[in-house]
């Protein structure tokens, strides 16, 4: 994302689309009651009676937010609302949608800008951190790349190799399958550094064989007890890579989110659910407000988002942080599991 222009006194932005994470970003910074400039195009009547004719016609147009939907493919944001701002052939208060997509320039106008939200933008502008993932054991693999707001699995691989119990004929060179995976996203994706996780000793096996002098210098050895989504949650996690991973946004939320399971084990600095957490607010008590996408986009959805975005302010207000947890993550489905919302706190409610 970039920051064209700011002037948050005003209570504008001015941002251009740069990929398309950033849209994952702005399906949780833009609010209804909102304003969004931006291009879009019309369709628009010329002339009356037999001779009218339809015409496609982009213009600039500001519309006040009502929906934001951000769809199932990732590639598209799309706002919808009344027109407050137009051209003359467009009536104001119709509604009309203004579509962002990677490239997509447009303004943004709050009432007031919480400081998470600053926060987020700024996160969303900064440099990517880009970091390539291979789980392997003996005869299987996976292979991932962080994202801004998680990561992206990229292909699993399962080798024939010959098994413990038989003899099998091997068709492939299974090291050297994972060995031309990981020189092709390596170059595709660019990443800081490439992480290798095993259960025992078959990474090191790999990376004996890894020649590539590139690869070499980025690879960091981690261990894992399996190959699968759960088990890319836990590299995330391991200590040996805290360094590593320290712009892993991934592993901030997965440590927030193993600590809020340990305070309420405890049951002490936390509480979840709705109704505890809004005791919590009031209380002035909160440290950490964790909310996920997806209780943000049915708040939304079912028009309760305003009650919501209060006690967002007086957490703001009281220096308490804000997270907003992707439900694509281990983390965001444990706190779904918790009611999409809980609070860690500075001392017991």
């Amino acid at each position: 994302m970039q920051i064209i222009n700011q002037d948050y006194k005003k209570g504008f932005v001015k941002l251009r689309v740069t990929e398309q994470d950033d849209l994952w970003y702005l399906s949780q910074l833009i609010d209804p009651g909102d304003l969004i400039k931006g291009k879009t195009t019309r369709k628009i009547k010329i002339g009356d009676g037999e001779n009218a004719k339809v015409t496609k016609k982009t213009m600039m147009l500001k519309i006040e937010a009502e929906t934001i939907d951000f769809g199932s493919t990732g590639i598209t944001l799309r706002i919808n609302g009344k027109v407050k701002e137009g051209i003359e052939e467009v009536p104001k208060d119709s509604y009309h949608s203004i579509t962002l997509e990677e490239g997509s320039e447009f303004l943004l106008e709050k009432t007031s800008w919480l400081s998470y939200q600053k926060q987020r933008l700024q996160e969303a502008s900064e440099k990517k951190y880009i970091y390539l993932f291979c789980l392997l054991d003996r005869e299987e693999a996976l292979f991932a790349v962080s994202k801004k707001f998680g990561y992206e699995i990229l292909v699993k691989i399962k080798g024939d190799v010959p098994k413990k119990s038989k003899e099998v004929s091997i068709r492939k060179d299974f090291h050297q399958e994972l060995i031309k995976a990981l020189e092709t996203y390596a170059v595709r994706n660019n990443p800081e550094k490439i992480i290798l996780a095993s259960p025992a000793f078959y990474k090191e096996d790999l990376a004996k064989k890894i020649k590539d002098q590139g690869i070499k210098n980025k690879m960091v050895l981690a261990n894992c007890s399996g190959v699968n989504e759960k088990s890319l949650d836990e590299v995330i996690k391991r200590p040996e890579l805290k360094d590593v991973l320290k712009n892993s946004r991934a592993r901030e939320e997965q440590l927030l989110i193993d600590e809020l399971l340990a305070e309420i084990n405890k049951d002490n600095l936390a509480n979840y659910g709705w109704e505890d957490t809004k005791k919590s607010i009031k209380a002035g008590a909160v440290r950490f407000l964790l909310i996920t996408d997806e209780y943000i986009q049915q708040r939304k959805a079912e028009e309760k988002f305003s009650q919501l975005d209060i006690f967002m302010k007086q957490v703001d207000t009281l220096q308490g942080k804000i997270k907003i947890i992707s439900s694509k993550l281990e983390s965001g489905k444990k706190l779904n599991g918790l009611g999409g919302i809980a609070v860690l706190l500075r001392y017991k409610v």
